[in-house]
């Protein structure tokens, strides 16, 4: 029985030295390693390689380097495999101050006033208390959860959508695609922090957008595919959207000639919102390993019929 590491090579290193310690009985090889291909028993991998069932068929567990699983293809793995997303302190914190500083810029109209320092307009605008405030989470996962709180600690009104309800005391809670309009009927700042499945790809489009008030503005730190980019382009240059922050594009990076690169009111940043921390990335998979081993739920399994 060994584990193999498929991802960045610094990192799994660091892996190669936290299993050496806590899982001595288990080999940790890092790609393109694998030791005997018949013992593998369980692989951690961003993009795993091809023909898992071949390559590896005592194969039981595929773990993601990252919270999501939407670079796997997961009708193609081997049924009795379970895939594992990951749930690790370092990774909740990195998005949590992510959209918190995104939000507070939105808030506080920094796209609006770095434009004018570059036009040389020296223009105020009047500012609004934060519980006036309406922000709006896309997604209540564990991300999602951690994102609300930290919101609420600033005074801001904050709601939230999920597929499946949710109840959350003092948090107006929508859910079902029949509940999103008056979701986001009532929002300044609208945050995507969902899974990408094939129900949510484009989902930030045309039609969501005109059902925001005029001069909402956009964080997207969800996925690339979340979001139809000429719609958005639109609705910034019609006024519908006032400012977007994007951490996620599709492809990544964009072509140099797209427009993102340089629109007034986009912020673009390299998928940075939130990255696996090397020690508590590697203890989460570590232990999701004992419980696998002792026959207990593992902490981020997907349900592969939902994709997340």
């Amino acid at each position: 029985m060994s584990i193999v590491y498929k991802s960045e090579p610094l990192r799994g290193e660091a892996w190669r030295r936290l299993f050496a310690e806590a899982l001595p009985d288990l080999p940790f090889h890092i790609w393109p390693e694998t030791g005997d291909p018949a013992s593998v028993r369980y692989l951690a991998a961003w993009q795993p390689p091809e023909d898992l069932a071949a390559r590896f068929p005592a194969l039981r567990v595929l773990f993601s380097v990252g919270a999501g699983v939407d670079q796997f293809d997961l009708r193609a793995l081997p049924p009795a495999v379970q895939v594992v997303r990951m749930l690790e302190p370092g990774l909740t914190a990195g998005m949590v101050e992510y959209v918190t500083l995104s939000v507070l810029a939105l808030h506080r109209d920094l796209p609006l006033f770095l434009d004018q320092q570059r036009r040389r307009v020296w223009a105020a605008t009047r500012s609004v208390r934060a519980e006036r405030r309406r922000v709006g989470i896309l997604g209540l996962g564990v991300l999602g959860l951690a994102t609300i709180e930290a919101l609420r600690g600033f005074g801001f009104a904050v709601s939230g959508w999920s597929r499946g309800r949710r109840d959350l005391d003092g948090v107006a809670c929508f859910a079902g695609m029949e509940e999103l309009p008056a979701f986001l009927a009532e929002l300044d700042i609208l945050v995507c922090l969902l899974p990408l499945t094939a129900e949510t790809r484009g989902m930030l489009n045309a039609a969501l957008f005109a059902a925001l008030p005029r001069g909402a503005s956009l964080v997207n730190a969800g996925r690339g595919g979340h979001l139809v980019e000429a719609d958005l382009l639109a609705a910034l240059d019609s006024g519908q959207i006032a400012a977007a922050i994007l951490d996620v594009t599709e492809p990544e990076p964009p072509p140099e000639d797209h427009p993102f690169w340089s629109h007034p009111r986009i912020w673009l940043t390299p998928h940075v919102a939130s990255m696996t921390h090397a020690e508590t990335g590697g203890e989460a998979i570590i232990d999701n390993i004992r419980r696998h081993r002792r026959g207990e739920p593992m902490l981020g399994l997907v349900d592969r019929s939902r994709g997340y």
